[in-house]
């Protein structure tokens, strides 16, 4: 093995296991280091250079809870917090395997496990942590042939608060990789934002890069606008298509709302993920294509695999990494820069402000952006007070009766009880219970602080 090879530390109680995934990754090119012992897989992260660390969730005979791996997986990131590690384990409940990808896991593979699979999740990683390790070091050899990194705002993200700052960090470092990206969050919150700025700053900038909305299209054309089609391939089609994959040969194809892809579509798209062949509709001919990947969704495919709607390896293929929009009304600091760019050069009053962050924001920020140009409109000078915006709602009964309940609750000083409970009640999302009890989210963490609420 040659000496600079990554080291992939397997941790497992069943020696056969160890032999397997160790031939396995052997074969690639890896060096592998194996032990049964959580202990000494310690030792190994403490004093080597591990890229990377499979491990099992049970080392007792007899066990099956998994809280021997969850304490050997904390306290493998107290020393490397920057540490990939793979979860492998004989449960195979779905459910059961989000939670432990919820803890910090990058992946989970169930016992018994598909090789290719196993090889594709490690090259990925493995990749990708050699992309953050280069980051710097590439940015300072590029430094006087271009430009920086380019910004969030640079490709029309506004922002203020914590939660889109480290989103946007990791966009950016994930962006000098390869690997495919899954952009989640609802309808209107800036994913196709996010894909440019992974685009803007990967290594294919200068590539082609191109979009399509997969639920924009009628589902027997989303084939032939990725694919292409042959003359005669469907009714209309009187000379043969290019699809959207030759077109983007050699840079990157965004491929939004990609939970409207029919199952048949699904299944193309994997083979081009795999292999980087397909084939034009009315066609037997084999074509290669070399295309990054980057995918977004407002739906759960979690929940679409489950009732068979979307394919799980194609998930596996598209969900390297994920990088979560969170909803505006969860992002309150976000909303008046925002209104500052799409009203530049207004003022708000008080109250415009208090309405803004009051209002839930269901179409987030096209929402936002729209209900500006509502009042650019019709009122094009002069302050910008709260009934200048005229919130537009499909609610607006139980929007006027909530409005009237908040200014109720305005002069009601909240009990311990009633905080825990509202708490409770809106899952401890701060900005609804500060809507709830109609005070600004700082009046309420004083609240919470006095009466010992933990939020």
């Amino acid at each position: 093995m040659h000496k600079n090879a990554d080291k992939i530390l397997i941790v497992d109680d069943t020696p056969a296991v160890l032999q397997a995934i160790s031939l396995l990754l052997e074969i690639h090119g890896y060096d592998v280091i194996t032990t049964t012992s959580p202990e000494e897989a310690l030792q190994y992260v403490n004093q080597l250079r591990v890229s990377l660390v499979i491990q099992d969730m049970n080392f007792t005979a007899d066990t099956t809870s998994g809280e021997e791996g969850k304490t050997l997986f904390y306290q493998l990131r107290e020393l490397n917090p920057h540490l990939p590690v793979i979860l492998i384990t004989a449960w195979t409940d779905l459910e059961q395997a989000i939670e432990l990808v919820k803890a910090g896991a990058v992946d989970y593979i169930a016992k018994p496990w598909d090789d290719q699979k196993l090889v594709n999740t490690v090259q990925n990683l493995v990749a990708l942590g050699k992309a953050s390790a280069d980051a710097d070091i590439l940015k300072k050899q590029q430094a006087q042939r271009q430009p920086a990194q380019h910004t969030a705002q640079s490709v029309g993200l506004v922002y203020a608060s914590n939660a889109m700052q480290r989103l946007v960090d990791m966009a950016i470092q994930v962006a000098k990789s390869d690997i495919s990206v899954l952009i989640t969050g609802p309808n209107g919150s800036g994913k196709e934002k996010i894909a440019e700025l992974v685009q803007a700053n990967s290594l294919l900038a200068d590539k082609p890069f191109i979009k399509i909305n997969c639920g924009a299209l009628p589902a027997d054309l989303i084939e032939a606008e990725l694919f292409g089609a042959e003359a005669g391939a469907y009714t209309g089609a009187n000379k043969q298509r290019i699809g959207l994959f030759e077109a983007a040969d050699g840079g990157t194809l965004f491929l939004d709302e990609i939970g409207n892809l029919p199952y048949s579509g699904q299944t193309k798209l994997l083979r081009v993920l795999q292999t980087g062949e397909f084939q034009r509709l009315g066609s037997v001919k084999t074509l290669r294509t070399d295309v990054r990947v980057i995918s977004a969704t407002n739906a759960s495919l979690v929940e679409q695999i489950q009732t068979g709607q979307f394919r799980e390896d194609l998930y596996y293929r598209l969900n390297v990494i994920e990088l979560s929009l969170q909803p505006l009304n969860q992002r309150l600091d976000d909303i008046v820069p925002l209104v500052s760019h799409f009203l530049p050069d207004r003022q708000l009053s008080l109250s415009a402000e208090k309405a803004l962050l009051a209002h839930d924001w269901a179409g987030n920020v096209r929402e936002l952006e729209n209900t500006c140009k509502r009042v650019g409109v019709l009122k094009p000078e002069g302050v910008i007070e709260a009934e200048d915006f005229a919130f537009v709602s499909v609610h607006t009964t139980s929007n006027t009766l909530q409005s009237n309940t908040n200014t109720a609750k305005t002069t009601h000083e909240p009990s311990k009880q009633e905080l825990e409970e509202a708490m409770r009640i809106h899952q401890g999302v701060i900005a609804r219970v500060a809507r709830e009890f109609g005070m600004t989210r700082q009046a309420l963490y004083r609240r919470l602080d006095k009466h010992g609420v933990e939020y």
